[in-house]
């Protein structure tokens, strides 16, 4: 495969905004694959999608662009934090344990100036250049929540906050970080950072700020090992960590809750169809059946997870209750790329390890980096007549088992990337477009 198209020549007469995308097999996601497909394009939407033999016959004197390999319905990133893809020196090597890592990452965060916007945007791009369409953005410094726009991706921005107690909170925390909401340039979700990072009334009231603002919520959930212990009891590793760290919450001064973290996150009202979380490392199947019960989304970050010291997540028992998930890459602070195809991957490898064995692996973890991530962002995804025009295009064999060859064979080839019917990535005139 050589990962070239070909423009096929077309009498003047064609619209100059309709262009036919066609290749040896196309994919979907949303339905099933397309042997020697075609798509058209119209206005930065799908127009029709079908067998080229007849999308040609259907739409004649149109241009069409000629692709070696595989068209794939836009990949999801559904959890990252674009702004840190400069502080890459964190993520590249492997931590003893999640506070371990935090402390490593603190060190760089607050010892070190970096240009949050540029760091942002470099990481959109390289996104961009494995096939990402969209992401959740989760930003912490208000100067890189332009980043998706700047590049060119869809997706949604996610205001964090973290640090206040519940006093610290209503004197001015609260007031402070709806201004900059209101500052931002582009809409933006709302992005409690985790349950040891708040206070309890605190973690309330940023739910109840959300939903008064019609914003969807984002959070880390069970990423590390003694999260649960802390919620429960107050106690262990991360509630040393916390304290450490200065902050005052109930959960320590009143020796937990009695409840693990996606319970506790459940009381306050934190989850639903509106809120998405990250990692799910340490989930029970309570904590799965809770979940699936309030439509919420778990972002998956196994790459991430092997970085910071924690074993991955149970994919074999999502996959098998039934639980909807996405992927994401989480930063460059705690993975070696932002190529979602190789969390899919490192997820594929879990399951088999964990004892998956049925046949619709491939299939379900594609649709989970593809309609999984945009559930978790409430936008359409895969392609479909009517829905946008975002997809990309990979180096790789159409194959027997199209979904298998993606995982396999898809990380690092990458040849073009369209989002809303505009090329944003193209291996061969790369100069001439955004990335």
């Amino acid at each position: 495969m050589t990962g070239r198209a070909a423009r096929i020549a077309r009498p003047a007469r064609w619209e100059a905004d309709v262009v036919i995308h066609s290749a040896p097999l196309v994919l979907p996601v949303s339905a099933p694959p397309v042997h020697d497909g075609a798509l058209v394009v119209r206005r930065g939407r799908i127009v029709a999608l079908g067998p080229r033999a007849g999308i040609l016959a259907s739409w004649p004197e149109r241009e069409e662009t000629r692709w070696d390999g595989v068209i794939v319905a836009g990949l999801v990133n559904a959890h990252t934090h674009l702004q840190y893809t400069h502080m890459a020196e964190v993520g590249q090597r492997t931590h003893a344990s999640f506070e371990e890592w935090s402390t490593a990452f603190d060190e760089v965060y607050f010892g070190t100036p970096i240009d949050w916007a540029a760091s942002a945007l470099d990481g959109a791009r390289q996104a961009l250049r494995s096939g990402t369409t969209s992401a959740a953005d989760v930003v912490t410094d208000l100067p890189a929540a332009g980043a998706l726009r700047a590049a060119g991706l869809g997706g949604l921005p996610y205001l964090e906050t973290l640090g206040d107690n519940d006093a610290s909170w209503a004197g001015s925390g609260r007031e402070r970080f709806a201004a900059m909401l209101d500052a931002a340039e582009v809409p933006m979700g709302i992005s409690p950072h985790a349950p040891y990072t708040l206070d309890t009334g605190t973690l309330r009231d940023v739910t109840a700020l959300a939903r008064s603002r019609g914003a969807r919520l984002h959070i880390h959930l069970a990423e590390g090992e003694h999260e649960r212990e802390y919620t429960v009891s107050g106690t262990g590793p991360l509630a040393l960590m916390v304290r450490e760290l200065g902050f005052d919450f109930a959960v320590l001064r009143e020796g937990g809750t009695g409840l693990g973290p996606t319970a506790f996150l459940d009381e306050l009202g934190v989850l639903g169809p509106r809120c998405h979380v990250a990692h799910g490392v340490h989930l029970d199947a309570d904590d799965r059946a809770l979940l699936r019960a309030r439509g919420t989304v778990v972002a998956l970050c196994p790459r991430s997870n092997r970085t910071v010291g924690t074993r991955g997540p149970d994919v074999a028992a999502l996959l098998t209750e039934g639980n909807p998930i996405a992927v994401g890459t989480d930063s460059l602070s705690s993975s070696p790329s932002l190529d979602l195809l190789e969390d899919v991957a490192a997820l594929r490898d879990l399951a088999v390890r964990q004892g998956y064995r049925a046949a619709d692996l491939d299939r379900r973890l594609v649709e989970a980096a593809t309609l999984g991530g945009a559930r978790a962002l409430g936008v359409a995804g895969g392609l479909a007549p009517g829905g946008p025009a975002d997809f990309a295009v990979f180096d790789v064999s159409p194959g027997a088992r199209p979904y298998r060859t993606l995982i396999e064979e898809g990380p690092g080839r990458c040849v073009a990337t369209v989002v809303a019917g505009e090329m944003m990535w193209d291996q061969r005139t790369a100069a001439a477009v955004r990335c």
